[in-house]
């Protein structure tokens, strides 16, 4: 499976796109504003991912807004969070086959990047 779960109105997700050629290399997108993302697929990003929280954007405002940062949220929590709030979702989430890429920190990008040559 080739999906990229992304925002289409984030600069650094169109930014990505691009640089990746995404529609040329056959990826799936999903909009998580129009489209968001359900249970199942969560879930299946946790599998590859590791952990929720390796899935959780602290970057988002509402990260700010509601105070998480002294909350110290638990995987549970985590998972709702991103559930109600796609915000929450590190942008761009990369699969590809078993492998998962998830947000534009330059260390993923040059993995995602070398993996697709």
């Amino acid at each position: 499976m080739k999906k990229i779960y992304c925002l289409s109105t984030c600069s650094t997700c169109n930014r990505i796109l691009r640089e990746i050629q995404a529609e040329k290399k056959g990826f799936v997108l999903q909009d998580i504003k129009k489209e968001p993302i359900t249970p199942a697929q969560l879930d299946a990003m946790k599998e590859l991912s590791g952990s929720y929280q390796a899935l959780f954007s602290t970057r988002a405002i509402k990260y700010r807004e509601m105070g998480l940062k002294s909350q110290k949220p638990d995987e549970k929590r985590y998972r709702q969070l991103i559930l109600e709030e796609y915000t929450f979702l590190k942008r761009p989430v990369v699969i590809m086959g078993k492998t998962l890429y998830a947000g534009s920190e330059a260390k993923t990008l040059e993995s995602l990047y070398r993996a697709l040559g």
